[in-house]
């Protein structure tokens, strides 16, 4: 499975971003896990 983030950017509502999932090997549950992940690791959640 590959992520691609971009596009990140502060908006006054919150934080606004793009996502590029491939998820041959992990379903679309398992993606979203993933990409909550590294928000809370990269600390903007």
């Amino acid at each position: 499975m590959s992520v691609a983030a971009g596009g990140v950017r502060e908006t006054s509502d919150g934080v606004q971003y793009n996502c590029l999932a491939h998820n041959t090997l992990r379903g679309a549950a398992g993606a979203s896990v993933l990409n909550g992940e590294l928000l809370v690791e990269e600390g903007w959640i």
